[in-house]
């Protein structure tokens, strides 16, 4: 994958008075890195023989992952409905990344494992985001990286 430079993505991008979302906000200049982030996983997932692993599963695999969790819990974390998340499940437990068992508080209720395919696909993600991070961290300057992490820290404390 091509490294994108800072001001790639604003190449083509009108000045302000001419278009109604003016320059990128905050939202936009998160987002920008995460779409890299999750190129980089899929591209290293399907290299590793999880070809089969779509970009929607990302979400159920993000931090901290879904290992212990019931479906309900996972749902309201991820902030989608709960049908759409275990449609979702349902495809990972086809595809022999997690499974749902009873719950053993509950017997109503079930309860995510990953399987061992489930966590293996949890390390390469793991690694390929490790990797982003050392090529930004080197793009960036170690100091300028570390600032980015901490203040990134920060704003997670302050919106959680």
């Amino acid at each position: 994958m091509a490294a994108r430079t800072p001001s790639s993505r604003f190449t083509n991008i009108a000045p302000a008075e001419e278009t109604p979302f003016g320059p990128p906000l905050i939202g936009a200049l998160l987002r920008m890195p995460w779409e890299a982030v999750q190129e980089r996983m899929l591209e290293r997932l399907h290299t590793h023989g999880f070809a089969d692993f779509d970009a929607s599963y990302l979400n159920v695999f993000q931090y901290p992952g879904p290992q212990g969790q019931r479906p309900s819990e996972l749902a309201a974390r991820l902030r989608v409905s709960k049908q759409a998340l275990n449609h979702l499940l349902g495809q990972l437990e086809q595809r022999g990344y997690l499974n749902r068992d009873a719950d053993p508080e509950d017997g109503r209720s079930k309860r995510i494992s990953l399987t061992p395919r489930g966590v293996k696909a949890g390390r390469v993600i793991r690694e390929a985001v490790a990797e982003m991070e050392e090529t930004w961290t080197q793009q960036l300057g170690p100091k300028r990286f570390g600032q980015l992490r901490a203040l990134l820290r920060d704003l997670n404390q302050l919106t959680w």
